[in-house]
């Protein structure tokens, strides 16, 4: 797939989860590229068509976008729940497990998914794996004096991994949530189900990134068709 193919079907996915939005929802906002196209998305339909709609961001990223789109905003600490929250995924399996968290803001992102009413996900076909960690490694969020303990609870549970450093090469990553990230590989025998149990276990993590039994609805993009799992 042409890199302009998977710019057009994630622009896609967006608008058909945008025409699924109704009057009154409060509407959750992912953060990545394919998330922008949604937040425009909501942004013309509320100009054009008059719909209405409070929304909650993911991110400082999501919400700068959304303020600047003129879309209506509400802070995270003052819900309980939401009726919808979209987002895009790093990887996607058969049974809706996904691996999510390359980015920083991998706290609110489970946090607004675990809350929503519906949690639509939206990617190409480029997001199909046959199994979590396949293409990228799984970030585990610690706090910083704990990420040694953590380590080595994930190496004893057959992880394999480091410290996420920062875009420059020269200091650590830091999420959103003031943690620190440690991408980890793990054996492939390993399902997602059961290292999804074993990761919630570990004393020390503060979130991980497999998303799992949490999606209602996948739309994927394949090359301009939008494929419902």
């Amino acid at each position: 797939m042409s890199e302009q193919t998977a710019i057009n079907d994630k622009q896609l996915v967006a608008i058909h989860a945008a025409n699924l939005v109704e009057d009154g929802m409060i509407i959750g906002l992912g953060t990545g590229s394919t998330a922008n196209y949604f937040i425009e998305e909501l942004a013309r339909k509320k100009q054009q068509d008059g719909l209405q709609f409070i929304t909650v961001a993911s991110s400082v990223v999501s919400t700068i976008k959304a303020q600047q789109l003129g879309l209506d905003l509400v802070a995270i600490e003052h819900l309980s729940q939401l009726d919808l929250y979209v987002d895009g995924a790093d990887e996607v399996t058969a049974d809706k497990t996904l691996l999510k968290g390359r980015g920083f803001d991998l706290v609110k992102e489970k946090l607004l998914a675990k809350a929503s009413n519906s949690f639509y996900v939206l990617a190409d076909n480029t997001k199909l794996v046959d199994r979590i960690g396949e293409k990228y490694p799984i970030p585990v969020e610690v706090s910083p004096y704990s990420w040694q303990l953590v380590l080595r609870s994930l190496q004893q549970i057959g992880g394999e991994g480091s410290l996420r450093a920062n875009a420059n090469g020269d200091g650590l990553a830091i999420t959103s949530h003031g943690s620190l990230v440690l991408d980890m590989t793990f054996d492939s025998s390993i399902g997602s189900d059961d290292l999804n149990s074993k990761l919630n276990a570990i004393p020390g993590v503060v979130e991980h990134g497999i998303f799992h039994q949490l999606a209602a609805s996948i739309f994927i993009g394949n090359n301009g068709v939008v494929e419902k799992r």
